[in-house]
């Protein structure tokens, strides 16, 4: 992949940068994006540590000095090549934090265990240089310390809002409750246009959050049926509703399903073992 091919005017003062990480659960690949302004330049995800993709980054900031590097979430193909970009420019890391404890448990393995900002963000925190001001928004579910940046009328979406999936949520750091609770904080917020971590911009974000909701109340729904006929295992469960797959991506749908169950179990609507996983039996209470 040429450098061109992977860079994309997404403003007069927005480029996207495309890595060239494809694959079933990055899609076309991990959108970063470079906002230049008077004062110097801000790189919303570093992207995967891959020595063509930092080429490509230093390339698009045609000179201009790199100030700050804000991280949406901890997983690899977002944060691992913000310390080789930062020691090149002298660019400070921002996000929420490190990846939790729980990082390198069943699920997470794209997670960046060796991720450390320099400064920590918290929900509404800004981050100005010159005269590009982002906002930081805590959005958790996809991991713990998921941040969304709005910018102007746009919102930097990371994995939390993508058009071209849903967003995995993974337990132990993944978590439905604060998931569908992000969406709806979402909704009561003003953006014009969603710039995600993969995939293409999404122009309508009012329906694309009302479609995530009802997806994942239609979700629930499907495995409270299943649990109905008995008690079973989210692996179980996903090889059954989720039948219009690729069986590479079971496993996936399957961490889906057991935070579904995490979530009903905390509800009182269902019955797990303390600390499941995807193969632990539920039943329904």
């Amino acid at each position: 992949m040429t450098f061109e091919s992977a860079v994309c005017q997404i403003g007069p003062d927005v480029l996207r940068l495309r890595a060239a990480n494809s694959g079933p659960l990055t899609g076309p690949g991990t959108n970063c994006y470079l906002l230049r302004g008077e004062g110097g330049a801000v790189l919303v995800d570093a992207g995967p540590d891959l020595p063509a993709h930092v080429a490509a980054i230093a390339a698009a900031l045609e000179g201009q000095a790199l100030r700050a590097i804000v991280i949406t979430h901890p997983h690899l193909d977002h944060s691992a090549a913000a310390p080789r970009i930062a020691a090149q420019t002298g660019a400070r890391i921002y996000s929420f934090g490190p990846a939790t404890r729980h990082a390198g448990a069943q699920g997470q393995e794209g997670a960046d265990t060796a991720h450390h900002p320099d400064i920590l963000l918290r929900d509404g925190g800004q981050i100005s240089v010159g005269d590009i001001c982002l906002t930081a928004l805590h959005t958790p579910g996809h991991m713990q310390g998921h941040m969304c940046f709005g910018y102007r009328d746009l919102l930097f979406s990371g994995d939390h809002v993508m058009g071209w999936a849903t967003s995995l949520v993974s337990p132990p750091e993944g978590d439905m409750a604060a998931y569908r609770a992000s969406l709806r904080k979402l909704q009561g917020l003003d953006f014009a246009r969603y710039l995600p971590g993969h995939g293409e911009a999404i122009e309508d974000p009012a329906a694309r959050l009302a479609y995530l909701i009802d997806h994942r109340n239609q979700r629930e729904a499907q495995i409270l049926a299943t649990l109905a006929h008995g008690p079973a295992p989210a692996e179980a469960i996903a090889a059954q509703i989720y039948s219009d797959i690729p069986p590479n991506l079971l496993p996936a749908a399957a961490q889906n399903v057991l935070a579904h169950l995490i979530e009903l179990a905390a509800e009182g609507q269902a019955v797990g073992p303390p600390n499941p996983s995807r193969s632990s039996v539920f039943a329904a209470r």
